[in-house]
């Protein structure tokens, strides 16, 4: 039966002994091959995980990954990348209305008519523009409530 240890926790464990990889195997009696897949975060028979276990002195259990937890951290990363992406899609966004507003006014000033030609776009852009801001707000509110939540909880 295949477990699925952390093989991220095993390698800062051993590197925090001091142990190389051959020493780890040595001391659990597993192959060096055996450690290095499960340093690399592959898949491991229940023997090999508890062979390791015992030469950490450790339950099984610590060396596991929970499912949850990793599908929980996933989510978590999911939702920061794509906050992220909003955040630059809003800065890029802003960045051609500052443009586009200098473009507007040169335009509007340049025809002789007053300096209104381009007022009734640029409210427009002004009207999209904030609401892809208020999206922003809402969304980092949301998501700031939503952490502490599950920080206190």
């Amino acid at each position: 039966m295949q477990v699925n240890p952390d093989g991220a926790k095993i390698k800062r464990w051993r590197e925090e002994r001091c142990w190389s990889q051959e020493h780890l195997a040595d001391a659990a009696g597993v192959s060096l091959r055996t450690v290095q897949r499960i340093e690399n975060g592959e898949g491991a028979s229940r023997e090999s995980v508890m062979a390791l276990a015992a030469a950490y002195n450790v339950d099984v259990i610590a060396l596991t990954v929970d499912p949850r937890a990793q599908a929980e951290n996933e989510l978590r990363r999911k939702s920061a990348k794509a906050i992220n992406a909003l955040r630059l899609g809003f800065l890029i966004n802003l960045a051609s209305y500052i443009f586009g507003m200098v473009v507007f006014a040169g335009i509007s000033f340049s025809d002789g008519a007053g300096g209104y030609t381009m007022v009734v776009p640029a409210i427009w852009w002004t009207v999209g523009l904030a609401g892809f801001g208020l999206t922003v707000v809402i969304v980092e509110l949301v998501t700031h409530f939503q952490n502490k939540a599950g920080l206190d909880g």
